[in-house]
C-alpha cells in the first residue's frame, strides 16, 4: 500500500462503536472539538470514516472504544491504513453521571483520553493464526460446557429413575454408560414415566457422544494451529496444545503490544500485589487481569510442581523457609509467565496481509 502524507493541524480521532453504526469525533491538539459524525459499520463506512476524519488534519492516533467487540473490524482497518489505534476503555460511572452519555459525549472522550495519554493499550490486531485459534476455541469451549451440561442431567436422571432402570446401568464407567443409555429402546408409548426416561436418557446420551465428537474433531483442527503459532511455547515444560492455545489468544496475533514481561504478568492476572503493613512485608495472589490466562499458568504450575524435579525442589526448599502453598503457586506462576513471555514474543509473526482492508487510495 502506498503511504499518504495529509498536511494540516496535528488531530485525534475517537470512535464510539455500536452494531451498527460507528459514531466518530475528531480534536485538536489543545483538545477543543472540532467535529463529529456518524458512520454506518461496514466496510465503506469504515473508510468513509478514516477520509474523514483525515480531512480535518494530520492524523495522530484515533481512541476506539470496544475494540475488542463492536469495534474489532474498525481497529483492523484503521491499523492497515497505518494510523495508530489505541484501545480505550468505557467511562465509569463518575464521569458518566457528570458529563451524560450520548454517542457525541463518548467520541470525544475517546479522542480526549488519547489525547490526554490515559489510553495506552494496543489492542490485538486479530488478523492472523492467533485469531483462527481464538474462534476455534470459541466452538471448543461451548461445546465442552453443553457436554458437562449433558452429563450432569443424565446423571441427575438416573438418581430418580425407576429401580429397574438405575440397575441395569449401576457401576458403568462413563462411556459405557453412555453407549448403553444410547441403545435404550423406550418403545413408542411415552406416557408411562420408564419409558419417558428412557426416551429422555437416550437423546441425552446421543447428544453427549455427538458433542464429544465434535470436540475430538475440534481439537483435530486446533493442535496443529497452536503448533504453528508457538513451537517454543509448546516446548516449555507442562505446557500443552490448550494451556498454550488460551494463552495465545490472551495475547493476541501481536504479542509485542505488551512492552514487558511484567506487562504479560499484568494481563495474567500473576503480578505481585503489595499486601504489606507495619513490620510485615509480604505480597498477595494478584485476583485481576484475564482470569483464563490466569487459569492456563495455574495449570502448568500444577503440573510442574507434580512432575518437575526442579519444581518439586524448589517447593521443598520454600516450604523450609516458611513459605505457605499459595504464595509458593504466586512465585511459581510469576516464573512461568516469565517463560511464556519469551516464548511468544520470540515466534515469528503469523499475521496475515490484509489489502482488503486498506482504505481506497
Amino acid at each position: 500500500m502506498t503511504s499518504m502524507t495529509y498536511d494540516g493541524p496535528e488531530i485525534t480521532g475517537g470512535v464510539d462503536t455500536h452494531g451498527l453504526t460507528h459514531h466518530a469525533a475528531v480534536i485538536d491538539r489543545l483538545g477543543r472539538h472540532l467535529a463529529d459524525q456518524e458512520f454506518p459499520a461496514t466496510v465503506a463506512g469504515y473508510r468513509d470514516l478514516l477520509e474523514w476524519m483525515r480531512s480535518h488534519g494530520a492524523l495522530r492516533a484515533v481512541g476506539v472504544e470496544g475494540s475488542g467487540a463492536y469495534g474489532a473490524e474498525l481497529a483492523r482497518v484503521l491499523t492497515a491504513a497505518g494510523v495508530t489505534v489505541l484501545d480505550v476503555d468505557r467511562p465509569d460511572r463518575k464521569v458518566r453521571r457528570l458529563r451524560g452519555k450520548s454517542d457525541p459525549i463518548d467520541a470525544y472522550a475517546a479522542a480526549t483520553a488519547v489525547a490526554a495519554g490515559r489510553a495506552v493499550g494496543v489492542p490485538k490486531s486479530r488478523d492472523g493464526v492467533v485469531e483462527a485459534i481464538r474462534v476455534l476455541r470459541c466452538a471448543r469451549r461451548s461445546a465442552v460446557k453443553a457436554r458437562t451440561q449433558a452429563m450432569n442431567q443424565i446423571r441427575g436422571l438416573l438418581v430418580s429413575a425407576p429401580a429397574v432402570l438405575r440397575e441395569q446401568v449401576a457401576g458403568l464407567e462413563r462411556a459405557l454408560l453412555i453407549r448403553t443409555l444410547a441403545r435404550l429402546r423406550p418403545g413408542t408409548d411415552l406416557s408411562a414415566p420408564l419409558a419417558a426416561t428412557k426416551a429422555a436418557l437416550r437423546r441425552l446420551a446421543r447428544r453427549h457422544q455427538a458433542l464429544n465428537d465434535e470436540i475430538t474433531e475440534l481439537d483435530t483442527e486446533i493442535g496443529p494451529l497452536v503448533k504453528q503459532a508457538a513451537p517454543q511455547l509448546l516446548a516449555l515444560f507442562g505446557v500443552g496444545s490448550e494451556t498454550a492455545g488460551q494463552l495465545l489468544a490472551s495475547a493476541g496475533d501481536n504479542p509485542e503490544r505488551m512492552r514487558s514481561e511484567a506487562a504479560f504478568a499484568h494481563l495474567a492476572g500473576v503480578a505481585p500485589i503489595p499486601a504489606s503493613s507495619g513490620r510485615t512485608h509480604r505480597h498477595r495472589l494478584n485476583r485481576g487481569g484475564d482470569r483464563a490466562a490466569n487459569n492456563a499458568l495455574h495449570t502448568i504450575v500444577l503440573v510442574r510442581m507434580r512432575y518437575d524435579e526442579r519444581t518439586r525442589a524448589y517447593v521443598a526448599r520454600r516450604t523450609k523457609e516458611g513459605l505457605s502453598k499459595k504464595d509458593i503457586t504466586r512465585c511459581l506462576k510469576r516464573f512461568v509467565a516469565r517463560e511464556v513471555y519469551r516464548a511468544l514474543t520470540s515466534t515469528p509473526s503469523t499475521k496475515i496481509t490484509r489489502t482488503d482492508l486498506a482504505p481506497a487510495a
